[in-house]
Parts: C-alpha cells; structure tokens; sequence
C-alpha cells in the first residue's frame, strides 16, 4: 500500500519568481502591492525558499533542488506541484491555464530525476487539453489520498471535470468533485489551498464548500479514518490549506506549513495536528504574498 507521506520531494529554486499578471485573474491569493520591487522581490524569494529547504534538511527530509532557468523566465516556476505527477508506473504531464506556466514542463528535468536513480516510468503528456482550454494542474487541481485511491477536487477555471476523468482512468484513482468559493464567492483556484490530507487527518476549509455538499466531503474523510481538523475562511487565506505531510530518514511524519499558516492555526488546532505529524514551519512570506501559493506548492512529490 502506498505511503501518504512523501518520502522524497523535488523543489524548484527560482531565477525570475515575481507577480505573474496573467494567473492573478484566477487566482485571488496573489497581492500585487509592490510588486514593481522586481529585483528585491527575486532575491527575498531565492533567501526564503533556501531557508525553506535547509529546514527540511535538518529534519531528515529528502528533498531534490532542480535548478530553474533564466530564459525564458518563469514567475511561477518554484511551484513544480503544478506541472507533473509521479505515480509508481508513470509520470504525467497536466494542461496549464497560463501559457507562461506551460514553459516549466522541461525534459530536462525528467532527465535529471532518472539519472538520479528515479524510476520514472511511462511518461504520459495530457497537455493537449490546452487546445481546448480544459487544465488541470497536477496536485494543486487535485489533493490526493495515496492510501485509498481518491482524488478531491473543486473545480475551477484550472480545474476541468473532463481532464479529471482522464486521470482517473490513468490511475485508478476515484475522483471527489465537489464545489468551493472564496469570501467573494469565486471558485477556489486551487483545491490543495483549501485541504491537505495527511495518513490519519485531513486539514480543511469548510466554510469555503456550499452546505449542500459539505457533509459527503466529510463523511468521504471519515471513511477512510480521517480525523477531520476544520479550517476558518480567514485561516484559508493565511494558506493554512496549503499543507503537506512528509516523512523523514528515520520514518517520522512531519507536516510542513509556512509561518503565516501556523501563526492562523488556534492552540487546539496546533494540538490535534501534533498529535498525528511533527509541525515544521517555515517563513515565505515574499512567495505566499506575490505567488498566492505556498509551501506545498513548493514541493512535488517523488515518492
């Protein structure tokens, strides 16, 4: 039975992270405030994600930094959840809303990850989905129960109920579509900046899922085992959705969070998560604020 914990994650280290205008219309996390600030922007992102990965480091966790390129630049290319999944058999390849984001599909880099040793496996490129304006991007579109086959996701204008099947026939997964909106009721962009599912709990933001379907998402948790830890609208919007649980060398679960996330949690709620992971938490507040992602954005899964 596969892990729910990653074991190995792989991080982009940015060259040109900035505002992107082009995601800002689907995405109501970016904050464009300042953004003109290009140069001090690239270098506060470089200095956090840096920090971010020497504290994975310490804590035993396995993490592959891929360098990214300077040309053609790629404001978002520190968030490589987006663009490719790794399955025990296969690789797939998603369908991108922003065409700049398209850029980070890089060969290269598969490459670079079999030479390593990574067993990739049959490479499936669902990209063509772009012609028609259908995408799903990877593990931020959908959050992945590894244990038990499911696949949850809000739809969105980057999150296509047609390239969701696609997945579900590649991999077995069976698929939990359902329906969330912001405070200004806009479909959530991104279904893993609301929910993270961990081996024995899921972190979730409720109040962002219409009442009418609010309690077969719970009840689908509570059938795997889930202790649910319930999110507030505000706690979503300090990224504390955007969670990811990793497990270190020594088999430790730990649950990576940024700053902002834990600093949004209540006591209670800091108490129930350390009762199922270790919290580990790290500031990125140049990303969150610029990239309207966060740190499991940051890290894609290897195995």
């Amino acid at each position: 039975m596969p892990n729910q914990s990653s074991r190995k994650i792989m991080m982009v280290r940015p060259k040109n992270f900035g505002f992107d205008y082009t995601t800002a219309a689907s995405n109501a996390f970016q904050d464009e405030s300042g953004a003109n600030a290009v140069d001090e922007i690239i270098q506060n992102a470089i200095i956090e994600f840096d920090h971010a990965v020497a504290a994975l480091n310490d804590k035993g966790v396995a993490v592959k930094v891929i360098q990214d390129t300077e040309s053609p630049k790629k404001p978002n290319a520190v968030f490589p959840n987006n663009w490719v999944s790794f399955h025990d058999d296969k690789v797939i390849l998603y369908p991108m809303q922003a065409e700049n984001r398209r850029w980070e599909r890089r060969a290269d880099i598969l490459s670079e990850l079999e030479a390593d040793g990574l067993n990739l496996g049959e490479v499936v490129d669902i990209s063509h989905y772009e012609q028609e304006d259908k995408f799903l991007e990877s593990t931020g579109s959908m959050v992945l129960d590894y244990k038990n086959k499911r696949a949850y996701a809000c739809l969105s204008t980057r999150t296509h109920e047609q390239v969701l099947e696609e997945f579900s026939e590649l991999t077995g997964f069976e698929l939990v579509i359902f329906n969330a909106f912001d405070k200004n009721k806009v479909p959530v962009y991104h279904t893993n900046v609301l929910m993270c599912i961990g081996s024995t709990y899921a972190v979730i933001c409720l109040e962002a899922i219409p009442m009418a379907e609010r309690e077969s998402i719970q009840n689908k948790l509570r059938d795997t085992g889930h202790e649910i830890v319930p999110l507030t609208m505000d706690q979503m919007y300090a990224f504390a959705g955007n969670m990811l649980e990793v497990e270190n060398s020594q088999g430790q679960r730990i649950l990576v969070m940024s700053d902002s996330a834990f600093n949004s949690l209540t006591e209670l709620q800091k108490s129930k998560l350390n009762e199922h992971a270790e919290i580990l938490s790290v500031a990125i507040p140049t990303i969150e604020k610029y990239g309207g992602g966060s740190v499991r954005c940051m890290m894609c899964r290897l195995v």
